[in-house]
């Protein structure tokens, strides 16, 4: 047996391998896709293969993978994601969407996706899911629902799209050229629309109402501590001059500028006013205690004209000036241990923000919530303190024996100051690549830098924003590629189908011909898929007598089924982080939708044709 027979072998079983690795998740996805690469290049070392220019297949070409230009777009697109998520830069849009459809999720993403499945028709489909990924990400979150729900709908509905028109995928232009050179046939725009609508609609019936139930929701556990805690915590807002309280009146016993905490007491020099109140308007040298959640304390924190200061202005007895700088802030949940020198003192008297450098913004006592002002709360062993500060200075209290750092907790404040600036750039980003004026890899790599240049985000909060998993499985999957291209492999399943089909009836030959394309688009890039199996499917059709148009429309329709696995086309990686989704997510949700897709086309292509 030749080396290239045995390549090939090899080639596929390490291919049906990994694919079945990344399905049991057993494995974490940056091993088994190490693994694979590494399969590859000892496979080719012992057993040379030669490209078709007779140059050999080396370790570099299993390694290009991972400097792809769709790879580095796709990380810069998450960053830039990272930054307008950092800057609550959605936050606004989002709250005017749940409005309008009166805080019902499913109202609020339906009418988003289907605008999504028209855009995508006219435009590329990644700057298209860029667009709105944010957007449906912050809806989702503003009415307490996980992005899981409507980020893979979201890349799915853009895919669906993409198939009704001649411009609306990269695939689409490529089969109708070759065609053209090839066949003679002349596909114009609308050409395919009709059945297009009819098979994308079916599917968008699914992907809008039956996939996300479908859903797993996935969280970390840093998410999953956030998401159910509910506890209340007692903090205290001074009221100076310029404060945007200033001049508020209470309304039916309450402060509506103050909805989401409950107003325990508003400390007026010596003299308390407790609930409810009526007639009472703030002023300066007001406190007002409140007991609210971590959730409500960030918001104020994080407002263009926050209600609570994360720094002291040195005021208040027992804190110092602070150096922490806006938008630097991190928000942290610590307990009192035992024996702690805290026990028995208050806040000004315990010298803690002097000592750390952190602010306490709030305190958690679980036996009882004490009406009274937080400074003159005595601290007691297991208090939870909300405290805020620099990064550095949270990580130092690792160290500090009086109180236990819980850093699941850690979390940093959105830089809204910088959120005009976050939508500047996304809007330039999606703008140009929707243009088609300047590659798309160009503006997202460019927008990276806008975003860290100008303080919507720092090095690390970028760092942080990419997914290793989607790194390591692009790299590893078009590793793949090369293997299955310089083995002859793609070719050897083409040959095979051809063998397999020969004599069969035309809508056999269209829907097995949508099958083993709808297959391999999952597992190569679409593109590729396309290319290689346009000439089968022109060829197919001459064997029988027909026109090639249905063939080519069914490869077009095939090779944009790009849904079971997230490396099957790039919209599908953006969305995987974002959506904390994992491979077999794409297998449950995608591979259901891929098949009403075959089984719609294979039951109206032939009436539509004539075949």
């Amino acid at each position: 047996m030749e080396a290239v027979d045995i390549a090939m072998t090899l080639t596929f079983l390490v291919i049906a391998s990994t694919v079945v690795l990344y399905a049991i998740e057993r494995y974490s996805i940056e091993t088994i896709a190490l693994g694979s690469v590494a399969a590859f290049i000892v496979i080719f070392s012992i057993f040379p293969v030669s490209n078709p220019d007779g140059s050999p297949v080396v370790a570099a070409d299993f390694l290009a993978g991972f400097a792809n230009p769709a790879l580095i777009t796709v990380i810069c697109l998450l960053i830039i994601g990272q930054g307008l998520f950092q800057t609550d830069a959605l936050e606004g849009p989002a709250k005017a969407i749940v409005r309008m459809t009166r805080g019902r999720s499913h109202r609020a993403a339906i009418p988003i996706l289907l605008v999504v499945a028209v855009l995508s028709a006219f435009l590329n489909n990644t700057p298209v899911v860029v667009m709105f990924l944010p957007i449906l990400t912050a809806v989702a979150a503003t009415v307490g629902q996980s992005p899981a729900r409507v980020l893979m709908p979201l890349s799915f509905i853009a895919i669906l799209g993409g198939m009704t028109t001649l411009i609306g995928s990269s695939t689409n232009l490529l089969v109708a050229n070759y065609a053209a050179q090839h066949s003679g046939l002349q596909l114009t725009f609308f050409s395919f629309t009709p059945i297009g609508l009819i098979v994308a609609g079916t599917g968008a019936l699914y992907v809008l109402f039956l996939m996300p139930r479908l859903m797993k929701t996935r969280k970390t556990m840093a998410e999953e501590f956030q998401a159910t805690s509910g506890k209340q915590f007692i903090a205290q807002i001074e009221i100076t001059y310029g404060h945007p309280l200033v001049g508020v009146e209470a309304v039916s016993g309450m402060f509506p500028k103050l909805k989401d905490m409950t107003v325990r007491l508003v400390q007026r020099g010596q003299k308390p006013l407790l609930p409810p109140f009526e007639n009472v308007v703030l002023s300066p040298g007001d406190t007002v205690i409140v007991a609210a959640t971590r959730t409500a304390l960030a918001n104020a924190l994080a407002q263009r004209q926050p209600l609570m200061e994360a720094e002291s202005d040195g005021n208040v007895a027992g804190r110092e000036p602070s150096a922490t700088t806006p938008g630097s802030i991190s928000l942290a949940e610590v307990v009192v241990a035992p024996a702690s020198r805290l026990m028995g003192r208050t806040l000004p008297q315990s010298g803690f923000y002097s000592e750390t450098g952190c602010l306490v913004m709030g305190i958690q006592r679980r036996s009882r919530m004490p009406r009274m002002a937080m400074n003159d709360i005595r601290l007691e062993a297991g208090d939870v303190l909300l405290v805020a500060g620099k990064e550095d200075e949270i990580g130092r209290l690792r160290g500090n024996r009086d109180v236990l750092l819980l850093d699941w907790s850690t979390t940093e404040l959105p830089r809204r100051r910088y959120a005009p600036h976050a939508l500047i750039i996304f809007a330039c980003v999606v703008a140009l690549a929707a243009s088609g004026l300047v590659p798309i890899v160009s503006t997202a790599v460019a927008g990276t830098f806008a975003m860290i240049a100008t303080g919507c985000l720092n090095v690390r909060q970028a760092l942080r924003a990419i997914d290793s998993r989607i790194f390591m499985l692009v790299g590893a999957s078009l590793a793949g590629a090369v293997a299955l291209e310089s083995t002859g492999g793609s070719t050897a399943i083409a040959s095979a189908m051809v063998y397999v089909l020969h004599g069969a009836s035309a809508p056999v030959m269209l829907s097995a011909l949508f099958f083993v394309v709808m297959l391999l688009t999952n597992f190569l890039s679409n593109n590729a898929a396309a290319v290689l199996f346009t000439p089968i499917a022109i060829n197919l059709a001459e064997q029988i007598g027909q026109r090639p148009e249905a063939f080519v429309v069914c490869l077009i329709f095939a090779a944009n089924s790009s849904f079971a696995t997230p490396i099957g086309y790039q919209t599908n990686l953006i969305v995987m982080g974002p959506g904390h989704y994992r491979f077999i997510d794409f297998v449950r949700a995608g591979a259901p939708l891929a098949l009403i897709l075959w089984l719609t086309f294979s039951l109206v292509a032939p009436w539509y044709y004539g075949l």
